[in-house]
């Protein structure tokens, strides 16, 4: 199935999330200080802003055509939660452990995932497709 405007913008930032996730669940010894500067300039540059635009953007469209307490959402809202967490520390710590890192890129990788197989296709069945054209402008800003 294609994704929506809207979706799509977002979906192209996932590719990038899914690419830091798999180097920093490849980091070993050597390369863990390497990765953790790509993982903390992508959530620099890209990664917080992304989650921003879910969270008030993405989210509260789909609450006004479906249930704001969908588990989906709540599983969503969650590991926002959880991977801002992990990348606070991932701050503190400049000499994190290849253990942090890949329990990060393990947990980037399957909120990906969720949101690609699971909660895209909700949106994309609960939002009418004017309101979805809506968010892809208001997205794009």
């Amino acid at each position: 199935m294609r994704r929506s405007a809207a979706l799509a913008i977002l979906s192209r930032d996932h590719h990038q999330a899914l690419f830091v996730a798999h180097r920093l669940r490849r980091a070993d010894a050597q390369t863990a200080a390497v990765q953790r500067a790509r993982f903390l300039d992508f959530w620099e540059r890209e990664g917080r802003h992304h989650f921003q635009l879910e969270e008030e953007l993405l989210l509260p469209a789909f609450a006004e055509y479906g249930d704001a307490y969908h588990p989906l959402l709540l599983r969503v809202l969650g590991d926002h939660v959880s991977i801002r967490a992990q990348a606070n520390r991932l701050t503190a710590q400049p000499d994190a452990g290849t253990e942090l890192l890949e329990r990060l890129g393990t947990a980037l990788a399957t909120h990906v995932r969720l949101e690609e197989r699971e909660l895209f296709p909700l949106i994309e069945e609960t939002i009418p497709p004017a309101e979805l054209l809506e968010l892809a402008h208001a997205l794009a800003l």
